[in-house]
């Protein structure tokens, strides 16, 4: 196995893929904090930070920082989630050391300029404002926030322009001290890479990072509900949703090949009856997101506001008759899809970093790709039914965005 883990003395683990095959390597610093461990006043800080986090350190100015990686031909990103910030770049093999230089710069000495806070705040209000223009986003928020009604993690990550407004240095630097310690962190690189240098470059930039004390976050209790919005749109976006699995569940790869074969593709049950056969919609999937103590199971389509009700309709029992009755040709399909989708992601040096950062932070260690197949082929058509029945049992998440008529 290519793979090699070391942990620094602040717990900072570091973990690398040596893919001989490619020469380019991507390297990031993940950080076990996201969205929902935000304080009520902090809504949309973690996403926040990651607009600032290229704005200029105590070494290098924002122009800088942006000279400096695109002088290797390299590129610098990052991204929040609901429970991980990651920061990262993809360069050549030879240059990870630089790139891995300035993200540690970014992570421990940004100096959140007044200026750049200012600018970027109206940036971030206006990407605000673009998410309540797009609709069928707008809706998967809602429905975020109806299944976890009154939670931070049910809050939508950008925050909203009344929190935005008020961040200021000190609750940047709040945040940061309360959440980026050394077992939270993990320095994750994939390609070109030899472990022993990047060790070196992660202790060099990260050393000041302290050890622990980071909170854990409040557990998830997801709580199901209703919610009608209306809004003067050309078409009506619905949400049907239950309760999902965690990411260490058991059953979350036999809830993973019932997802995908009732909605997953062309083929899909969803696909078929509602689309092909009714006409009903012209998008519609099922999908799963795990967080690390909860999960949602959800089906979303976009329909004319007068199919809505059949829409609904055809759906729900599209959905009952997969958790009654599943064809072993039907499972195929759905691990076939499942392991192609899982095996491309990794031949990307970018998907293969963020894998292996997500499984030390979640998982505690490295799953190999062939375990991760091997459960995948393993799943029966009584797992798949026995996980359709959990989660079709629970209390559903209704959200419907549209024009008054259709509600």
């Amino acid at each position: 196995m290519s793979v090699r883990v070391s942990t620094l003395e602040n717990g900072i683990r570091v973990v690398t893929d040596d893919m001989p095959w490619v020469k380019t390597a991507s390297v990031g610093i993940w950080v076990k904090a996201g969205a929902r461990d935000e304080m009520p006043k902090e809504h949309g800080l973690a996403h926040f930070l990651e607009h600032m986090a290229f704005k200029g350190t105590r070494t290098r100015s924002a122009l800088a920082i942006a000279e400096e990686i695109e002088a290797v031909g390299g590129d610098l990103n990052a991204a929040t989630s609901v429970d991980n910030t990651g920061y990262f770049a993809h360069v050549l093999g030879g240059d990870v050391d630089v790139a891995l230089g300035i993200l540690g710069d970014i992570v421990v000495n940004s100096t959140f300029d007044k200026e750049e806070l200012e600018r970027e705040k109206n940036v971030v209000i206006q990407e605000i404002g673009a998410e309540e223009d797009t609709p069928d986003d707008l809706v998967h928020d809602l429905f975020t926030e109806t299944a976890f009604a009154a939670q931070v993690i049910g809050r939508p990550i950008l925050g909203t322009p009344k929190t935005v407004a008020k961040f200021d240095q000190a609750a940047i630097r709040a945040y940061l001290d309360r959440h980026y310690r050394g077992d939270r962190m993990v320095v994750a690189a994939a390609g070109q890479v030899e472990h022993d240098r990047v060790v070196a470059a992660a202790r060099r930039t990260l050393a000041v990072v302290p050890p622990t004390g980071a909170p854990e976050p409040v557990a998830a209790r997801y709580t199901g509900g209703v919610l009608l919005e209306a809004r003067k749109l050309e078409q009506t976006h619905v949400l049907i949703g239950l309760e999902g699995v965690a990411y260490e569940d058991p059953e979350s790869y036999a809830l993973g090949v019932f997802t995908n074969l009732l909605g997953g593709g062309m083929s899909s049950r969803l696909f078929q009856e509602v689309r092909e056969k009714r006409g009903l919609c012209y998008s519609i999937y099922a999908f799963q997101w795990a967080y690390a103590d909860s999960g949602l199971f959800g089906i979303y389509a976009g329909t004319e506001p007068r199919d809505v009700g059949a829409l609904l309709e055809v759906s729900l029992e599209t959905l009952d008759a997969a958790v009654q009755a599943i064809r072993p040709a039907e499972i195929a399909r759905a691990k076939a899809q499942m392991k192609v989708s899982v095996l491309a992601a990794l031949e990307r040096t970018g998907g293969r970093a963020e894998q292996l950062a997500r499984q030390l932070m979640f998982f505690g260690r490295i799953v190999p790709t062939e375990e991760i197949v091997e459960k995948i082929d393993a799943v029966t058509e009584a797992d798949v039914r026995r996980v359709a029945a959990r989660i079709r049992s629970g209390r559903p998440t209704l959200t419907v965005l549209g024009p008054k008529r259709s509600m």
